[in-house]
């Protein structure tokens, strides 16, 4: 089973003033899609806390996955992809470019996403939107592929043809 930690970055949602939703909404889509949920984290919008805790998740191979929620917008406090970028050994453009692509067939405010995904060590790092509906139509999208990425990452498989 492969496991998933999920980060939520969100200033109210840290200080307890609101109740995270997109946090849960992923955590029910990746147990319906078969992932162990090991950790769910409600940081503060601040770059090195986020950096710390993402880096110590791939460095003690404590997931395969982790899943980022808010951050991803035009604030001057949203620093999720700047916060994924100080950690990541590798790029993953594909992932975060294929959810604004089908997010734009719902929102053209889909475009201003600036999430990224990158893999450190052997733990991939995705970032979602902040809303619970934009995290379930993202997620929904992409966690089908995710598995073989993973096997691909992780060397349980070697082999991309189908």
């Amino acid at each position: 089973m492969k496991r998933v930690a999920i980060i939520t970055s969100s200033d109210a949602g840290y200080r307890g003033e609101r109740e995270d939703l997109s946090g849960p909404a992923i955590k029910e889509i990746v147990e319906k899609a078969g992932y162990e949920v090991v950790s769910m984290d409600i940081l503060p919008d601040e770059r090195a806390m986020l950096s710390r805790r993402m880096a110590e998740i791939a460095d003690e191979n404590l997931a395969e996955l982790i899943l980022t929620t808010g951050g991803t917008g035009f604030s001057p406090r949203d620093v999720m992809p700047e916060a994924t970028e100080d950690v990541m050994e590798r790029k993953v453009p594909g992932i975060p470019e294929a959810i604004r692509a089908y997010s734009m067939t719902i929102t053209k405010r889909a475009m201003l996403s600036r999430a990224t995904a990158g893999i450190r060590k052997k733990t991939l790092i995705i970032n979602l939107p902040g809303s619970p509906k934009a995290v379930r139509e993202s997620l929904e999208y992409i966690i089908e592929a995710l598995d073989h990425g993973i096997e691909i990452m992780t060397g349980e498989t070697g082999n991309c043809a189908r």
